[in-house]
């Protein structure tokens, strides 16, 4: 099988190669056909500087689609024709900044696009001839999928189209197609995903919604399931440090998830999936504007997989039999110079996995049931819009309450998190920008974890943990922003806090960008995170298990890392398209870390602060390579390849960190017929091996489990079939069927001191098939 994957990515390799030599060699006028619209063009070179493409929509006065309008750059011959949906995409050329639109029984239009800003979509309305034309309406819309050209930060937009490529249920779902950002069970018998970026696990990324705390505290191990696909307008994945607006937490990187709008919204839409595990899940979604200042929108989702599966016949569960419910509504007011939000979301998730409910009453259970509850509001107020001088007052509260049961131990938690940001901004000039402003946060735990007796401890005594605690945490930040032309960005900003549990701490950031040519960028970043840890939510891993908690946990020093990264990006224009190739190496250095030892013994874990003082270190280095491009009409390919050497000390050595990829490589291609009717997309991942925890080697000379794991490959495809006002689409996932065989250590005997279901580094579960469809009534 690894044999003919590998030859699979060598093909497809080659042809990524020699195609890109057949495009180059086409007649001078061709079609071409981007994701949402037909398009007729030149061969000649796009060399705009920061060359981007146009996204948007024509319309009529009654806010109809018009199919089949036709933008055309003036003076040239290249041009596009709107889709089905009135939607187009076109890239910018040199040649002109002027793009007339022309549709049969309306008046021509022409949108000059130096006036504009041309990294945001256009909604253009146009009128029938016997109206007189008046001024061009302007919308901004986040684009479909876009890696930022102008900004000093590192960051890719991830958003509808690209959502859509994969079944895409939630959060976790949502990086199949993408190369930086790893997604994995984090063990074998809870269903739980974690996300690892920069070689590092996702306790050190900041996750946001909307700028808000989003995923953190006790929400680390399931939060991102919390989180539906359908509900995302766009996500945004930033490498390295970033802005410190946000807070302090951004270690490897930030990933911030955009909700669906109210006011730019579809009235109802409704999307259902159902998949071979008989998983079932149904959203429900609507935007409404009550009238030209107030509009509010409602979200829901339910989801249910009821059914027990056991592919491994190792009498667990594959997956946990889940339910959840999830709803969220938002209100949004515009008032002159005057913008304010109120979103309230409630949600409820209850898990039960563990041995399969025919072992009967003492068997081993995964009981998991959590409330939550977050609300934010909102308030901006422009004082000069010419200058871009405002205020912006944010609150943000959650709740979260979860009674969670693995096997013999019971754990309650409680979490509630208050989070202030009051944002002062102005322009001096258009090059200078100024952010300052007061933050505060404040976390309030209550956990608690009890062992009843079974044979493993009964020796040594069942382990209880309290591990109750406050913090708040006041800062001040300021941050400067710098642009030369489309050659030069700078941003630079520094964070001072002070936390109740933690002391003073201080937080520089520093990004460059340097454009020396509009086909080469170069970026640099480098800058200081913290976070206070969270153990039995950054290591619920080991809870399912019979391992015994050592060390001192409560009195675990907050995390420090220092994050430096460089990266390149060359756009290189081959007959009238764009192949991308970028490059980038991120180190992260911890100065303080809380380190999870599973080696010093089988039969338990460890926790301790790192001691630096003795020569202990831990850090991450990640290098990265991708190219993408379209190379056909309609037909669009990524190649990636990503390594990591990711180690820590242990007892005094330095070793390799224990379930980490040593390297991933991802192929992923997508075709699309001209007027966006069908969509065929395919997606191939490989996953490198690594080290396990150090096995109990046994009297015979055999291991309790293999000190290494192998790579092994993941392949999922979807077909797409697109109407006017709905869609419906039929995918797989793990068709190569490949599971990790044995995840669970011990899975027939799980009362013994062996059983361990944390060692969990591939699928669990093998060929998914998953259908479902999409409908909508359009905003007019």
């Amino acid at each position: 099988m690894k044999s003919t994957i590998i030859s699979f990515a060598l093909i497809c390799f080659s042809l990524f190669l020699s195609v890109n030599f057949i495009s180059a060699a086409e007649s001078n006028v061709f079609i071409d056909s981007s994701s949402d619209s037909t398009v007729v063009a030149s061969a000649e070179t796009s060399a705009v500087p920061e060359a981007v493409n146009l996204f948007g929509t024509i319309k009529d006065e009654n806010g109809e689609p018009l199919i089949g309008a036709t933008l055309l750059w003036a003076g040239t011959d290249k041009g596009v024709i709107t889709d089905l949906e009135g939607k187009f995409s076109i890239s910018t050329t040199n040649q002109s900044d002027l793009l007339v639109v022309t549709y049969v029984g309306y008046k021509p239009d022409t949108i000059d696009i130096s006036k504009l800003d041309i990294t945001k979509a256009i909604e253009l309305t146009m009128q029938q001839e016997s109206v007189e034309l008046e001024t061009v309406t302007l919308t901004g819309r986040a684009a479909s999928t876009v890696n930022s050209r102008v900004t000093a930060v590192q960051t890719t937009t991830i958003a509808g189209a690209e959502l859509c490529k994969a079944a895409c249920c939630n959060l976790s779902e949502s990086f199949e197609t993408n190369a930086s950002v790893d997604v994995s069970y984090s063990d074998a018998a809870t269903g739980a995903k974690t996300i690892k970026l920069l070689g590092l696990s996702g306790t050190y990324v900041q996750l946001l919604t909307e700028n808000t705390p989003g995923v953190r505290g006790l929400a680390q191990n399931f939060g991102m399931e919390y989180i539906p696909g359908v509900w995302m307008e766009s996500i945004q994945v930033s490498k390295g440090t970033s802005s410190v607006i946000n807070g302090y937490e951004a270690t490897t990187g930030q990933i911030n998830v955009e909700y669906l709008k109210p006011q730019t919204s579809d009235p109802i839409a409704i999307n259902g999936m159902v998949s071979s595990t008989a998983r079932a899940e149904i959203n429900a979604t609507g935007g409404w504007n009550i009238n030209d200042k107030w509009s509010t929108g409602v979200l829901a989702h339910y989801k249910n997989e009821s059914v027990e599966h056991d592919s491994n016949k190792d009498g667990f569960m594959d997956l946990p039999k889940t339910q959840q419910a999830n709803i969220l509504n938002r209100w949004y007011v515009k008032d002159g110079n005057y913008t304010g939000q109120i979103l309230v979301r409630g949600l409820y998730d209850s898990r039960h996995g563990g041995q399969l409910s025919s072992y009967g009453e003492d068997r081993y259970s995964i009981d998991l049931n959590t409330w939550r509850l977050d609300a934010f509001t909102k308030h901006g107020f422009v004082f000069n819009e010419e200058k871009g001088t405002s205020i912006g007052l944010i609150f943000a509260g959650s709740y979260h309450n979860q009674d969670n049961l693995y096997g013999v131990r019971k754990y309650h938690g409680d979490q509630g998190n208050f989070n202030f940001n009051g944002i002062f901004q102005t322009n001096f000039t258009d090059a200078h920008k100024l952010v300052a402003g007061l933050s505060l946060n404040f976390d309030n735990y209550r956990e608690n974890m009890v062992e009843d007796t079974k044979e493993y401890n009964a020796a040594l005594g069942a382990q209880s943990f309290v591990m109750d605690r406050a913090e708040w945490t006041p800062g001040v930040f300021a941050e400067y922003s710098y642009k030369y032309h489309e050659h030069l960005s700078l941003l630079a900003g520094v964070r001072a806090d002070w936390s109740s549990r933690y002391g003073f701490f201080f937080t520089p950031r520093f990004n460059v960008r340097y454009s020396p040519w509009e086909w080469w960028n170069l970026r640099a970043s480098v800058g200081m995170g913290y976070r206070s840890p969270n153990l039995f939510s950054d290591f619920a891993n080991v809870l399912p298990s019979a391992r015994r908690i050592l060390g001192d946990v409560n009195n675990l020093n907050q995390e420090r890392a220092v994050n430096a990264g460089i990266s390149t990006t060359f756009y290189i224009p081959i007959a009238g398209r764009e192949l991308q190739i970028s490059a980038d190496y991120y180190y992260t250095h911890f100065l303080e870390t809380v380190i999870m030892d599973l080696d010093s013994d089988p039969h338990a874990v460890t926790f301790s602060n790192l001691d630096y003082k003795n020569g202990g270190r831990s850090y991450a280095g990640n290098f990265q390579v991708e190219a993408s491009m379209e190379i056909l009409r309609g037909w669009t390919m990524t190649l990636a390849y990503r390594m990591s050497d990711v180690k820590y000390t242990i007892n005094g050595e330095l070793v390799e960190k224990p379930l980490t990829n040593r390297f991933k490589a991802l192929i992923t291609t997508s075709y699309q017929t001209p007027l966006k009717h069908w969509q065929f997309d395919v997606t191939a991942q490989f996953n490198g091996g690594g080290r396990m925890p150090t096995p109990e080697k046994y009297a015979d000379g055999t291991y309790s489990w293999n000190p290494e794991f192998p790579w092994h490959e993941q392949l999922m495809a979807q077909v797409t079939r697109y109407f006017r006002t709905w869609s419906i689409y039929v995918g797989a996932e793990n068709m190569t069927n490949f599971t990790q065989s044995n995840p669970i250590i011990s899975a027939d005997n799980p009362y013994s001191g062996n059983f361990d279901a944390s060692m969990a580094w591939g699928p669990i579960h093998g060929w998914t098939v998953y259908a479902g469809f999409r409908w909508a009534i359009n905003k007019k």
